[in-house]
């Protein structure tokens, strides 16, 4: 069982909800990224997801497409991302990482030397998005040989036969999309959740989290009663935009809506 598993399944025993936290790697500057990790941390954060920069990030929506273009300013770069969880591993041991982005830098890299590499960096997990599950079965071997968890998507329009392979296919837990559209996009529909909640977790026996749209605490909390932990990226993005000219600040205003995330969730 990989780090990710076993820190889901420490949660459930425990009768918590987690809480994922969704960050570009080098954004606003590569300086930032791995305190300001370990800061999520401190203030609650379960699991990160570590974005990796890309040029045409096309699930997501403005903010976290601007927090793309900061880092490729500083030309932050897959191999870079992986020193970044190297260096955060250096002093967490625990701490799950899954890598949230596209295929095409793992293209160029190789599979196998991106699985390989991403071991030694400490990186539990994948999220590629552009990469459904149907055509990832060589990806998915190389990395679960490397006690790496590839994670695959649900969205709204997911049919029931579908879900259950990628349920299947997927290691750790299933990331379910809760909007028909970009990341940051609408209004998150607990109504609409709470339907699809009860359809798909007749049809996985991993835990489900669901991001896209929870942009505050009452939201996490909300979704957290539903499933099985909540996933906020662009709230964090959006705050460490307005905070970049200054550092101290950004920790401390993304440590604190962390901390009350995590208060509304437990």
């Amino acid at each position: 069982m990989g780090m990710l598993s076993e820190r889901l399944k420490s949660l459930a025993s425990n009768n918590k909800k987690a809480l994922v936290a969704y960050i570009v790697a080098g954004d606003p500057e590569p300086g930032v990224t791995v305190p300001l990790m370990h800061r999520l941390v401190e203030s609650g954060v379960d699991v990160i997801e570590l974005g990796v920069p890309f040029s045409d990030p096309e699930a997501e929506g403005p903010v976290i497409q601007l927090a793309h273009e900061r880092a490729l300013a500083h030309n932050v770069s897959l191999g870079n991302c992986l020193e970044m969880a190297a260096e955060f591993r250096q002093s967490d041991k625990v701490t799950p990482i899954v890598l949230m982005g596209y295929l095409n830098p793992v293209e160029t890299m190789g599979y196998e030397n991106f699985a390989a590499k991403a071991a030694r960096a400490g990186v539990n997990g994948t999220i590629i998005v552009n990469l459904p599950p149907e055509e990832a079965v060589d990806m998915s071997a190389i990395l679960e040989a490397n006690d790496i968890e590839p994670v695959y998507l649900l969205a709204p329009t997911t049919t029931d036969e579908r879900a259950r392979m990628i349920c299947q296919a997927s290691k750790g837990f299933v990331y379910y999309v809760s909007l028909k559209g970009t990341t940051g996009a609408g209004n998150l529909d607990i109504d609409d959740v709470s339907e699809k909640m009860d359809r798909f977790k007749k049809l996985s026996q991993l835990p489900i989290m669901v991001g896209f749209g929870v942009k505050d605490g009452p939201g996490a909390r909300a979704v957290a009663q539903l499933a099985d932990g909540a996933v906020v990226g662009s709230a964090i993005v959006k705050l460490m935009a307005e905070h970049k000219g200054d550092l101290k600040k950004l920790n401390d205003e993304v440590g604190q809506f962390v901390s009350e995330l995590r208060a509304a969730i437990d």
